[in-house]
């Protein structure tokens, strides 16, 4: 989040409720700071399009966050499924409950763990105006490191009004 504040770029954080609650300051931090924090589920069920439709909307209905002065509020209407796994039925709900599901265009798959350069080279070759880069801070210091490498730090700058 530093390096977004020194770059002035607007992220959207799509945060799994669970971790809302259990990291209440930084959420605070992101939307204190104009950043976007979407519903990625409570519990990142990436089988939630086989799922019954009361669990689709338990799971979506319980993500919630708390805005600078502690008030608990739903997260921003933008659902991106768990592992990219959308389904007629949970686009529905999804859009039943206001909330307009999105995609990723570049997703580098950091989650993997491919290292630093191999991030940045995605990252960098298929990044284009308006593209939505899937990251991920959770599968260790990769992410953030290739963040703070200069080639990609630039990259943020020069092709991305945001990045997701």
């Amino acid at each position: 989040m530093d390096l977004l504040a020194q770059h002035h770029i607007k992220a959207t954080f799509c945060m799994v409720g669970r971790q809302v609650a259990a990291h209440a300051a930084l959420v605070q931090r992101m939307v204190a700071e104009g950043h976007t924090l979407c519903n990625h589920t409570w519990s990142h069920d990436e089988m939630l399009p086989s799922r019954p439709a009361d669990r689709i909307r338990t799971e979506l209905q319980t993500h919630q966050r708390r805005d600078p002065r502690g008030h608990t509020r739903r997260a921003d209407p933008l659902l991106p499924c768990p592992g990219g796994n959308f389904s007629s039925q949970v686009v529905s709900i999804a859009a039943g409950m206001g909330m307009t599901s999105i995609y990723w265009s570049v997703d580098p798959q950091d989650w993997r763990g491919p290292g630093v350069q191999s991030i940045i080279h995605n990252v960098l070759t298929n990044t284009r105006p308006g593209s939505i880069v899937l990251l991920h801070d959770g599968a260790g210091p990769q992410t953030v490191t290739a963040l703070y490498r200069s080639p990609l730090r630039v990259g943020m700058a020069q092709k991305s009004p945001g990045l997701t």
